[in-house]
């Protein structure tokens, strides 16, 4: 099935096949498979490989309709809580280096939608310092100037 960019039907689908299998992973402490794109999504320009294009999120507008999902921001808020239950080990321990920065960056978009749920930025202080992925950052805050400059057009 073809995908527009902005159509959390992708999510979704991903999600029925392997939610269970990632929280199950998350609650024994240990990632085992591949699901991070899918549970943990990424801002678009950060991926490089296909899958992490596809199910990358687009904007901030499309991760504010992420969390207005109420199954996606149930799973979104559910592993993110399930996570925090290790507050000693490291990020890196649970996720594996790639992960944990998969994680960060999925984090710090989420923390910046307005109205977003806390624990977004719990993640981030528990396991990074409070230290938010700056790559994330540039292209949200580089979205916003270009949206600004579009409407004074």
């Amino acid at each position: 099935m073809a995908y527009s960019n902005n159509d959390l039907t992708r999510f979704l689908e991903a999600q029925n096949q392997l939610y269970l299998t990632a929280f199950s992973e998350i609650k024994k402490g240990k990632k085992e498979t591949h699901w991070m794109w899918f549970i943990f999504p990424q801002i678009k320009g950060l991926g490089t490989s296909n899958i992490s294009k596809f199910y990358a999120i687009a904007d901030l507008k499309e991760a504010a309709e992420f969390l207005d999902h109420p199954v996606l921001a149930k799973h979104l808020i559910e592993i993110s809580k399930m996570l925090l239950t290790f507050k000693r080990k490291s990020a890196e321990g649970i996720l594996g280096d790639l992960g944990a920065r998969k994680l960060c960056s999925s984090m710090t978009l989420f923390s910046q939608v307005e109205g977003a749920h806390p624990i977004f930025q719990e993640i981030l202080d528990t396991f990074f310092m409070g230290y938010s992925d700056q790559r994330t950052l540039s292209i949200t805050a580089s979205q916003v100037v270009s949206s600004a400059v579009a409407a004074l057009s």
